[in-house]
């Protein structure tokens, strides 16, 4: 397993400003690249306090690559509807060059109807821009003299600067949330994958993960080269009570801004997102500690979190990467702190031997 960071904030202007929370997340990927992690990632998000405070997460990890030298820099992830193909591309090629080529790029669909509408694009669409909006960005970055003609871009002939520096470009990751064909697609596309386990059962994304890799091995690609990503909230402490009661009061803030988020799924409907709908009950219907017994959490005392992460890689593989949230603007950058710590120090080293591989 590698282990990295991933920064999902929750807070608005009334929790914390936003210069202070991006003061002590950059202050956190600091520690992350002092201890040895593989990455920091920020997500893309708008308007509400699920998210709303990274609109650009590119920014953000433009200023995470001047102030490293190792540590991956990974978007989680960036929505290709939203953005003009020849302006994304352009960021994220500028990006691995100020990084020298640290740049994981990860590109997602996006799944809030006021984001959708605030931008102008039918939602049902999502899926179609999605592809091509990837499709268009690796063409971009790959070939000179690009033209692309597609159904909602048309651009070129011209060719994107600068270049990226990892060649023929920088790796390439799909986030999907539940669906089984976009596993599919990603495996048959060679991209690699991203997801949250707390969005489905472990039966379920083992069945996901089934099809992407068999999907993988299909096209001709050599078995155990893709890189599978997951996200979990994570909060160690020395004490497992403690520990325990700072994810609890993490998580209800985590639950109540998506439940804000997700509200106008009570009067949406749409067949690029089948099911959504019940967003909004099920958002009701999560707890901590039915998350806790399911496995969809790590929280506890070092000892305990190192059965949570060798019971996951029993579940899912010890290939995997594991991204912590661990601050999402409700706790203190001491709690975080501590938390990447104690799993640099206390909890990584002593796992299994094929399962601790490096942070």
């Amino acid at each position: 397993m590698r282990f990295g960071i991933v920064f999902f904030p929750t807070v608005g202007p009334a929790d914390k400003p936003a210069p202070d929370y991006f003061d002590e997340a950059l202050r956190l990927v600091d520690l992350a690249e002092e201890l040895g992690f593989d990455h920091v990632k920020m997500v893309e998000h708008y308007f509400f306090s699920y998210g709303g405070y990274s609109p650009d997460p590119v920014t953000f990890l433009a200023a995470a690559a001047g102030r490293t030298r190792r540590v991956r820099l990974g978007t989680s992830a960036t929505i290709p509807a939203f953005q003009h193909p020849v302006k994304l591309a352009g960021k994220l090629a500028m990006l691995d060059a100020i990084s020298g080529g640290r740049v994981d790029a990860a590109f997602g669909r996006a799944f809030l109807p006021d984001e959708f509408t605030a931008f102008g694009v039918p939602i049902d669409e999502s899926k179609d821009r999605f592809v091509e909006g990837v499709a268009a960005i690796k063409q971009l970055w790959t070939e000179e003299d690009t033209v692309w003609e597609g159904t909602f871009h048309r651009f070129g002939p011209v060719t994107l600067l600068p270049r990226p520096v990892q060649r023929p470009h920088p790796p390439v990751f799909v986030t999907t949330a539940r669906s089984a064909e976009s596993c599919a697609e990603a495996g048959r596309a060679g991209h690699h994958l991203q997801t949250v386990p707390n969005v489905m059962s472990t039966e379920e994304l083992q069945e996901r993960l089934r099809i992407y890799r068999a999907e993988w091995a299909a096209s001709g690609r050599e078995p155990g080269t893709e890189r599978i990503h997951f996200s979990y909230p994570c909060v160690v402490a020395p004490d497992g009570d403690r520990a325990r009661e700072l994810g609890r009061r993490d998580d209800a803030r985590n639950t109540a801004a998506i439940s804000d988020a997700v509200a106008s799924w009570g009067s949406t409907r749409s067949s690029a997102y089948p099911g959504y709908e019940k967003l909004v009950e099920a958002t009701k219907r999560s707890h901590f500690e039915d998350k806790m017994a399911a496995g969809k959490l790590l929280v506890g005392a070092p000892e305990q979190v190192r059965g949570q992460l060798e019971q996951i890689a029993a579940w899912f593989g010890d290939d995997i990467t594991i991204s912590l949230g661990v601050h999402s603007g409700h706790l203190s950058f001491e709690d975080a702190a501590t938390t990447l710590r104690l799993m640099a120090e206390q909890v990584i080293p002593k796992l299994g031997s094929e399962v601790a591989e490096q942070r």
